[in-house]
């Protein structure tokens, strides 16, 4: 059976809903509240392979660190990014699914329904 891991966090509404779909569709889902337990660079490199995305597109730049750590600076490096994200770990889109060797963000949550078809 594929590993299915939910990063969560629970104040946020798309998260719950991601949580709740699972829950409707009987779906065991291993979840991290990532907040509580932060993800390493290796962690996050990995999420953004299986996202096919960089680190800017995982980054929320709606979140105060981002402007406390100047992340909209377009000549930090990939690694830079992440360590940021290791640092301050509310700067991740969330919720996120990973299911196996494929990921998404549940923003919006047919993302998460896509995957999981």
């Amino acid at each position: 059976m594929t590993d299915i891991t939910l990063y969560h966090y629970s104040r946020c509404s798309k998260s719950r809903a991601a949580l709740a779909l699972l829950e409707e569709r009987g779906i065991k889902a291993t979840v991290v509240h990532y907040l509580d337990t932060p993800l390493n660079a290796k962690q996050i490199s990995q999420l953004l392979s299986k996202l096919g995305i960089n680190a800017r597109a995982l980054i929320r730049t709606g979140e105060t660190a981002y402007s406390e750590m100047a992340l909209d600076n377009p000549e930090l490096s990939e690694s830079e990014l992440i360590d940021a994200m290791v640092k301050a770990p509310i700067l991740i889109q969330r919720p996120i699914l990973e299911v196996g060797e494929r990921a998404a963000i549940g923003r919006p949550i047919d993302n998460i329904i896509e995957l999981l078809a």
